[in-house]
């Protein structure tokens, strides 16, 4: 679920983790059926069993090896190396983003950016602004990254103004989640065109062009329907002063001195800064040694601007809020015991998804269509069908974009694909690459435990909405093939 380049990104959040070798001799319907019965048992297990989804991540897992083929040791090696790699990559994300929510939160810098935009802001206007917010910070950013930067906003938000926490946190969700899987230089759609032999220039503008109506559509226009289906309170997360005051001491906690609202966003846009930096002068100069550029690239990995953001945040947002040393340290330090289970199952989540990777059901579907052949529209219906099923398979939209564009690599030397062409096939297999997010997926379980969602209601939320971003963008992609290709 970064838009900076490959080199400058985490290995762990661009493919799965290092492999067991695949020595599962079973044949393609069992490695089919072995994932349909670890999801089907994750499922059973959470919803009815009512176990934690720690352990049924777990044994979803094993199950899904053992009925493939693998042995007990091969499953449980893979599913260890996906539970490592994901802790390790997306959950240093998220301890850095959970510390500086807190202390975006107890600064009174998040009631800053909240009462501006609740005041500037008809209840009717949010959701639009709230989307508009989303794409901008997605469009450097890696989808975790994003998320655990705005999701102390979008549940502030929704608290202060009011309005119901599906229409603030779908367009907000879309904005993250249509750029990261259509706009490059995203780590998918950037990996694609390299493989695709894609132009960089072409693919981008036909990427903003497709993720625009696809956010309106998928974002506030589906958040009010989402807003009927699934009616939650707002989470207890991020509570401020001002949140928890009797009607008597509102005035007095809104007196406190704040951080204003150019230094609050100046923290918050820091790490977007970074990451861009860092992504424009790889676009311009890859090939650049210079010490610059290799200052550049340090300061963008998203560990690393996320790291600085704190260290600032502690400094304007902490002193700017009024906070004294000790104050700032006791928010850094109850910000990590909130996030310990969202690690625990979004590392399973992980591991789930590497016993799916490891067993080579994600092959085993792509190579089932590979041969398909034709005009334009096929072509770019059937890149898009690849990256779906192997997205459904094994829960990694990057896994989905890479594979899928490396089996249908060679249609573009075949067909003989124009630059335009080969740009779209692109945005065709990053539009499949987000369908139908679920329990396979490490950022359905973070969706599902920030906003306090059952499975259901995930399901119904954020599920569609990925699957909306999908289909339009594939519609979008259809409709400019029409006129370029």
């Amino acid at each position: 679920m970064s838009s900076i380049p490959l080199a400058a990104v985490p290995g762990t959040l661009l493919s799965a983790a290092d492999p067991v070798p695949p020595t599962t001799t079973a044949p393609e319907w069992v490695l089919i059926l072995a994932a349909l019965v670890g999801i089907a048992t994750i499922v059973v297990l959470i919803t009815w069993v009512k176990l934690h989804p720690f352990l049924s991540l777990l044994i979803g897992a094993l199950v899904t090896g053992l009925v493939a083929g693998m042995s007990a040791t091969q499953t449980v090696t893979s599913f260890s190396n996906g539970f490592g790699s994901t802790a390790g990559g997306v959950g240093v994300l998220i301890a850095l983003g959970a510390i500086y929510g807190k202390l975006l939160a107890d600064s009174g810098g998040a009631d800053r950016i909240v009462d501006t935009l609740v005041s500037r802001a008809s209840a009717a206007a949010l959701p639009w602004v709230m989307g508009l917010v989303g794409a901008l910070i997605g469009l450097p950013m890696f989808f975790e990254v994003g998320l655990v930067l705005l999701v102390p906003v979008i549940i502030l938000v929704a608290r202060r103004s009011g309005v119901s926490l599906m229409k603030i946190a779908i367009p907000t969700l879309a904005g993250l989640s249509a750029m990261h899987g259509l706009v490059p230089p995203h780590p998918g759609p950037l990996a694609a065109i390299s493989l695709i032999g894609a132009n960089l220039g072409l693919t981008l503008a036909f990427g903003v062009l497709v993720a625009i109506p696809t956010v309106i559509i998928a974002g506030p226009l589906f958040g009010r329907l989402a807003a009927r289906w699934v009616d939650v309170p707002v989470p207890a997360l991020f509570e401020t002063a001002e949140d928890t005051a009797q009607a008597g001491e509102t005035a007095t906690v809104q007196a406190r001195k704040r951080p204003g609202f150019g230094t609050t966003l100046f923290s918050i846009l820091l790490p977007v800064v970074l990451m861009l930096l860092s992504a424009i002068v790889d676009i311009v100069a890859p090939n650049d040694t210079s010490a610059f550029k290799g200052i550049v690239d340090f300061l963008g990995k998203p560990v690393i601007a996320l790291l600085i953001a704190v260290l600032v945040g502690m400094v304007v947002l902490g002193r700017g809020g009024g906070m004294s040393s000790k104050e700032v340290g006791a928010s850094v330090s109850s910000s990590l015991p909130a996030i310990a289970g969202i690690l625990l199952i979004v590392g399973a989540g992980g591991g789930f998804k590497q016993v799916l990777v490891d067993s080579t059901i994600g092959t085993v579907i792509a190579h089932a269509i590979s041969g398909i052949g034709g005009a334009l529209p096929i072509v770019l219906f059937f890149a898009w069908l690849v990256a779906v099923l192997i997205r459904v398979a094994t829960g990694s939209a990057t896994v989905a974009t890479i594979t899928a564009a490396g089996i249908l690599q060679p249609l573009v030397h075949d067909l003989g694909l124009s630059p335009a062409g080969s740009a779209l096939l692109v945005l065709a297999i990053g539009a499949g690459s987000v369908f139908l997010s679920h329990v396979n997926d490490a950022g359905f379980w973070l969706i599902k435990e920030y906003f306090g969602l059952s499975i259901p209601q995930t399901l119904k939320s954020w599920s569609i909405m990925e699957c909306l971003i999908s289909v339009v963008g594939l519609a979008g992609v259809m409709i400019i093939g029409v006129f370029v290709g």
